[in-house]
């Protein structure tokens, strides 16, 4: 099961750490990433990190504004975005695969098999 939590309304040019809580899972193996989706619009990636190496990747759209982490002890994945943009505004999704997810396709929501159920993010203008 994943939780999310830490979305909220802020204005562009603020910050904001999302978190997502896995439980009963082996947090370690899984390959993590953070999606959203923006009313109308597709679910998009975000952000990845593998268990396996830490190896992250970024979708050019948050490229330099965000960095995701994660707690393994905690089984706690992170996005701390910075910089924000009113485009940032969507709902933000985790999710997680078991396993390590070669790099073409860890940005595919279909790579993954677990998703939690999404924190809002509104940026002001």
């Amino acid at each position: 099961q994943l939780q999310a939590c830490g979305g909220g309304l802020v204005q562009a040019g603020d910050s904001l750490r999302l978190s997502c809580a896995a439980s009963g899972v082996a947090f370690r193996a899984y390959t993590m990433a953070w999606f959203r989706q923006a009313p109308g619009k597709e679910r998009v990636f975000v952000a990845a990190i593998r268990g396996s190496d830490a190896t992250t990747r970024y979708a050019d759209s948050v490229k330099g504004r965000a960095m995701i982490s994660r707690d393994n002890p905690k089984n706690t994945l992170y996005l701390q975005m910075n910089s924000l943009k009113p485009e940032d505004t969507a709902v933000y999704y985790c999710a997680a695969y078991r396993g390590h997810l070669i790099i073409s396709t860890i940005s595919r929501p279909l790579s993954y098999n677990y998703w939690g159920q999404g924190t809002q993010v509104t940026v002001s203008s």
